[in-house]
């Protein structure tokens, strides 16, 4: 957590200094060891009040999971109304039911479903459900796609090489990987030429959303698909950050690719802590019959279900799609404007429910050339900027839009972001 921007006596310093003495850095996820040190006191449609009576368009949405917007309310009334029953059976209920038979109408592709807490443990569920399947061990994945932060999926990327991402980290946890740069068919392709027998799965995010918000180039996704195939290899989609945001079906159905399994959380229950595997029938009865162990005292818990079923039903029955397009389509133009104004290279890449902000010019392609760079201590700059002036964001430039961000919100943020960048560039000019 960054020092505390608040003035000696307000709530903020106070919240910060107890932070401190409660919890390693005063957070309880490394995530935000770098984010803003203001405390939020309440959240409602795409805003944000912190303690000390400031408010917030909010563009981080919670790193992803509020596509609703904050507490939509029939996700916040199924809840309670869910709960009165009980939270947690250790047996089977009607919700997991209905949520599941939603969440597979949506998605469209997959047979089953199987419901977690973290996309990063659905993630290992997946891959260690891959390494069954297939009877082998190694896994393809991409320079700059996160996986979660266990020891097995955890990996830094310096621009130009990888290793493990933690201090403590297993040794040799990355063994049984294949790392290559992403948007790379023919990388792929050698990868499996030389590991033809061996090669269990390709995980991948559809679109590379952590790091860059870097849309597949035409063709390359269904690269994938046909080379894992070819191989008898099974094809993992990574959708905890595309899916149901992109489109009802996630980045599969945006981009017209079906792999075997995927990952899905954040937009999956409106904000609940929820996530899951899902893919075709015949890999996944390998949970079923006991074969894979897939286990979670708080997997389909009533609440997390009730938020599930309802996200879904809005979702299907009110589709928020245009809007979102809408809106960020105007706040990309928007960027592009004040920057070209104020004679600055900023290039916006991705989509307008994701996108990515960042200083330079040139093609970003995958994790090297989005590096290659070289601005992201800069961009980190304006981005404590834009929370200065009110507008919530991550420093790692990326964006995220939500159903309830309309035009008052729009108004809001082009005013307070040109006035944020003027900022920037004013402090950049008395730097020595």
């Amino acid at each position: 957590m960054s020092e505390s921007p608040s003035s000696p006596g307000s709530r903020t310093e106070s919240l910060y200094n107890r932070a401190r003495r409660v919890a390693p850095g005063g957070v309880h996820s490394n995530v935000r060891l770098l984010g803003s040190s203001r405390f939020i006191e309440r959240a409602e449609g795409a805003w944000l009040y912190d303690v000390d009576g400031r408010d917030y368009v909010d563009h981080l949405l919670g790193q992803g999971p509020n596509f609703l917007g904050h507490s939509p309310a029939p996700v916040r009334e199924r809840v309670a109304a869910a709960c009165r029953h009980g939270i947690i059976y250790g047996g089977q209920h009607p919700l997991e039911i209905e949520a599941g038979e939603a969440a597979l109408s949506a998605i469209g592709w997959a047979d089953l479903i199987r419901f977690g807490v973290s996309g990063t443990e659905s993630v290992h569920a997946a891959v260690r459900l891959a390494r069954a399947h297939s009877g082998r061990r190694l896994i393809v994945r991409f320079e700059g796609h996160y996986h979660g932060w266990l020891d097995d999926m955890l990996m830094a990327f310096d621009g130009t090489t990888w290793g493990a991402g933690s201090s403590g980290q297993r040794l040799g946890a990355l063994g049984d990987q294949i790392v290559l740069p992403w948007n790379d068919p023919a990388a792929v392709t050698d990868a499996f030429n030389r590991h033809t027998d061996d090669i269990a799965a390709v995980i991948t995010e559809p679109m590379m959303i952590n790091a860059g918000a870097i849309e597949p180039r035409p063709g390359y996704l269904e690269h994938l698909r046909s080379v894992t195939e070819a191989h008898s290899a099974l094809l993992i989609f990574d959708e905890v950050i595309t899916g149901f945001r992109l489109s009802l079906a996630g980045g599969a159905g945006l981009y017209g690719v079906t792999p075997d399994l995927a990952i899905y959380g954040k937009a999956l229950a409106g904000g609940w802590p929820v996530s899951a595997v899902a893919g075709r029938g015949d890999i996944m009865e390998r949970f079923g019959t006991g074969e894979v162990n897939h286990s979670g005292t708080f997997n389909s818990s009533v609440m997390a279900m009730a938020a599930t079923a309802a996200t879904l039903e809005i979702l299907t029955n009110d589709p928020p799609y245009e809007r979102v397009e809408t809106y960020g389509t105007a706040l990309m133009a928007h960027f592009e404007e004040i920057s070209r104004r104020r004679g600055i290279a900023m290039r916006l890449q991705g989509v307008p429910a994701a996108f990515h902000v960042a200083f330079g010019e040139g093609e970003v392609h995958d994790a090297r050339s989005l590096h290659g760079l070289g601005t992201h201590e800069r961009y980190a700059a304006l981005a404590g900027h834009l929370v200065d002036h009110g507008v919530w964001v991550t420093n790692r430039g990326i964006w995220y839009t939500s159903a309830e961000h309309g035009r008052p919100e729009l108004e809001a943020v082009m005013e307070r972001t040109a006035n944020a960048l003027d900022a920037h560039l004013e402090a950049e000019s008395r730097r020595p």
